[in-house]
């Protein structure tokens, strides 16, 4: 069943208990659910290069509202033609608004019904965000998808705060909606716009946030506020009754999310978008990921190791190179092994996503998630393992 969401295409091709297994296209891309996003903050993934992002088959990476509104700037970036243009990227782009970068970034903010006041956490010039800005400057970005600005709640929160906050939150869709609705694309291609769920840890909270945002009416969905510092059983349960509630016919976006665990844990939960700096941030720091489990590639032990990072993989790093020649990159800190690194972390991430998709067209899901969670929690320390 397809449906027409505005500009935006969604298919669920299939469901197994909760997982789902889609297609999204934008006007840039099409690319399969559960996809995976890589982060690429300030118009760039770090320590790759958009040629290898492609060799991996990356349909859509993430751009920041925040940062790319103090650098480059948006004058320059339109004059360009927009962000895909001036990034030379070709494949979909996901903005976040940049709330939760003005709230952990930024030396002082005050918020208000209006919006946020705050100061660049570069020099200290003072800035105002408020909902209809944010769409206009993601308008100028072109992204194909914009986020809406909202308030992350950091934890612990009480109960009163993270009420208030989710109604803002609230208030705040409702003008950045209105402000979609009365702009238009400044490109050639369409754009489409994504609620965020608020609410903290309370259950309560969580399921008036969804409710209002599908009165609203978005184009997708997203959860955010979690991932940050709450236990993850919290972090599931506050995922769950988001899925139990938000339409079945439109993406589901879990924001900042996570480790290979909590990206299995969100798919069985009905998640179908994820993004996270793990996969790179730990890659440039000597963390990589297998099928068998992690590694930390300084350890002595692969010193003289002659086999791959991973046995079974298929990218180019683990097809070229050794775990003695990358440990000795990172020894004398080339920036080569920082690269090596990310290519292969992005590879398994993506390797992940799509194979928990086969699983779940396949109906087998639970089961296969269940046997390779088991797998890689478990810390390498032994050569060729």
């Amino acid at each position: 069943m397809i449906k027409f969401i505005k500009d935006l295409k969604f298919i669920l091709l299939n469901s197994n208990n909760k997982a789902r297994a889609g297609i999204i296209e934008t006007e840039h891309s099409k690319f399969e659910t559960p996809v995976f996003m890589p982060v690429g903050t300030q118009g760039a993934v770090k320590a790759i290069e958009h040629r290898e992002l492609l060799d991996l088959d990356t349909k859509i990476i993430l751009g920041n509202t925040y940062h790319l509104y103090l650098r480059p700037g948006i004058d320059l970036i339109r004059r360009f033609g927009g962000l895909h243009k001036f990034i030379s990227w070709n494949q979909s782009i996901l903005t976040d608004s940049g709330g939760y970068q003005i709230f952990s970034l930024s030396d002082l903010n005050k918020i208000s019904k209006d919006g946020v006041h705050f100061k660049s956490h570069i020099d200290g010039s003072k800035h105002f965000f408020t909902p209809e800005n944010v769409i206009d400057i993601q308008r100028y970005l072109g992204s194909d998808i914009m986020m809406v600005l909202d308030e992350c709640v950091p934890y612990p929160a009480i109960y009163d705060y993270a009420r208030k906050s989710q109604e803002l939150t609230t208030e705040w869709a409702i003008k950045c909606k209105n402000q979609f609705l009365r702009t238009s694309n400044i490109y050639s291609h369409s754009q489409a716009i994504f609620g965020i769920v608020q609410g903290s840890v309370y259950s309560d909270l969580r399921k008036r946030s969804a409710y209002e945002l599908i009165e609203i009416g978005f184009d997708g969905y997203a959860i955010g506020g979690l991932s940050v510092g709450e236990p993850k059983n919290l972090m599931y349960e506050m995922t769950s009754i988001c899925t139990e509630i938000l339409p079945d016919d439109k993406p589901r976006y879990l924001m900042g999310v996570g480790t290979p665990e909590d990206i299995l844990e969100g798919i069985e939960l009905g998640i179908d978008m994820f993004d996270c700096v793990i996969p790179t941030r730990n890659g440039r720091n000597a963390m990589l990921f297998t099928k068998k489990g992690t590694l930390s590639i300084k350890n002595s032990i692969f010193k003289d190791d002659e086999s791959p990072i991973d046995i079974d993989c298929n990218c180019y790093t683990c097809k070229t190179f050794s775990r003695a020649y990358i440990r000795h990159l990172f020894t004398v800190k080339e920036i080569l092994a920082y690269q090596l690194a990310t290519i292969h972390n992005l590879y398994f991430y993506h390797w992940l996503t799509r194979k928990a998709r086969q699983e779940i067209i396949s109906n087998s899901f639970k089961e296969w998630k269940n046997n390779i969670i088991n797998q890689i929690k478990t810390k390498i320390t032994n050569k060729g393992e």
